[in-house]
């Protein structure tokens, strides 16, 4: 897997999760209808912990998000997917706390974790998949330059019992750079 590692600019920190952050995200999921399109209800304890099981057991670089000006756990964010011999990995598993939408942080998180894809772990692709429904997020990964991909039907159980077809996005090496700039 991705060694742990803390992203970081002038007013976020992405940071690896420990288990006591559990208890202080939780102040963050409490809104129900942040789950709609998630695979975890982590409006409990108990969700969270599943939630973040794999990334207890190394199988993804989860992280917490950090105002560094309040100290406030914003949501989290993680690489996963990781397959060193085709250099490709996933960017998913993102939420943030309603408070802190719309404020550019979802955006600043990802550049982060892509400079660090491509320029640290020199990844050629990285991926990003989202529910079809979930137009909000597949508007904010579009505007920041990812490539709609394809939809898999029926692909991944949600935390309300749906099955949702699940549509990918991508960003490749040569494409950074220029959205990079952007």
């Amino acid at each position: 897997m991705i060694q742990p590692v803390h992203l970081e600019n002038d007013q976020i920190l992405l940071r690896p999760i420990l288990e006591q952050d559990f208890s202080l995200l939780l102040a963050q999921t409490q809104d129900k209808a942040l789950w709609e399109y998630f695979t975890y209800d982590l409006s409990t304890l108990i969700g969270i912990r599943d939630w973040a099981q794999p990334a207890m057991n190394g199988e993804r670089l989860q992280f917490v998000v950090v105002d560094k000006k309040s100290g406030v756990s914003m949501g989290s964010t993680a690489f996963g997917n990781y397959s060193a011999r085709d250099q490709r990995l996933e960017i998913g598993w993102t939420w943030l706390g309603r408070d802190f939408h719309g404020k550019g942080i979802n955006r600043q998180m990802k550049y982060l974790m892509l400079s660090h894809a491509f320029e640290n772990l020199g990844m050629q692709r990285v991926e990003i998949k989202t529910d079809v429904l979930n137009i909000p997020a597949r508007r904010a990964v579009e505007k920041m330059g990812f490539v709609e991909e394809g939809v898999l039907r029926s692909h991944t159980l949600l935390s309300t019992g749906r099955r949702r077809n699940t549509i990918y996005y991508s960003v490749l090496s040569e494409e950074w750079e220029l959205l990079k700039k952007k």
